[in-house]
């Protein structure tokens, strides 16, 4: 490896993983751990919005406790909803993401907009298509994205929703950001995984992000050529490994795309 790629590869792993950039407190409900919130945010709630909500915010012990009458999935969503109507959620999407405990067991389900001010675990799915002459497809990210608009991202990359296992997630979003059916590739393989832990502009710069991505590979056929289905992608690319490598140290991917590509080639 260049001594180019290393700087730059320790450089990624570096900003994929930062302290938040205030102090954040444990977000509990029914006594598991979900997430965490930064002391302001749970003030900018305030106890009277909360109420109007049949819900509760506690400080106890050095963490802030989420109560409700509610079942924890209504409870939450509820609160999600509070979030938004405050200007404090992320982008709305009318999906449910898992919400987990300290031990990566599901509790629970939250709309996606809230996840990232509430510190809660996300997990994400990525795709590296190759074809046979060693070139890898990439896409350009559409300019009305809300993360990384316009910058480079692997052949699809997209969540994991509540109603989805990672075999789901992997063919719902291949088809919907590429147009290709899972099943139309060849020697798919789980390549690996990356994390993320690292502060997020949402909920006016409160947010944190915590995420694993899963990665595969596939061989994507000559005769199959990707084609953009919801409108979040401009164009797709086949670029040689030798662009690739430039194009991530130039800064050209997205945070989540050029760790997975660097797995992905080996570094």
């Amino acid at each position: 490896m260049k001594q180019e790629t290393s700087n730059w590869l320790q450089a990624q792993r570096k900003q994929a993983h930062q302290l938040p950039l205030r102090p954040r407190h444990g977000l509990y409900v029914e006594g598991e751990l979900i997430g965490s919130i930064e002391d302001s945010f749970a003030k900018q709630l305030n106890i009277e919005a909360l109420n109007q909500h049949g819900l509760s915010l506690q400080w106890r012990s050095g963490t802030w406790v989420l109560g409700g009458a509610a079942d924890l999935t209504l409870r939450l969503n509820q609160l999600a909803q509070l979030m938004r109507n405050k200007g404090l959620s992320g982008a709305w999407r009318d999906e449910q993401l898992l919400v987990c405990n300290a031990a990566a067991k599901q509790v629970a389900t939250i709309e996606r907009g809230a996840v990232r001010p509430l510190g809660i675990a996300t997990r994400a799915v990525h795709l590296v298509g190759v074809c046979d002459n060693g070139a890898i497809w990439v896409q350009q990210r559409s300019e009305d994205k809300a993360n990384n608009p316009g910058m480079w991202d692997t052949l699809m990359g997209g969540m994991v929703s509540a109603q989805d296992s990672l075999p789901e997630a992997l063919a719902r979003e291949t088809w919907e950001e590429a147009g290709l059916h899972v099943t139309e590739l060849a020697q798919v393989t789980h390549g690996g995984y990356v994390e993320f832990s690292r502060p997020s502009d949402e909920a006016e710069g409160q947010g944190y992000m915590v995420e694993r991505i899963d990665w595969f590979s596939a061989l994507v056929p000559e005769a199959l050529t990707p084609v953009n289905q919801d409108g979040e992608v401009q164009r797709f690319e086949r670029l040689a490994p030798a662009v690739v490598e430039d194009w991530l140290v130039q800064g050209r991917f997205t945070p989540e795309a050029a760790l997975v590509l660097a797995d992905y080639m080996g570094w």
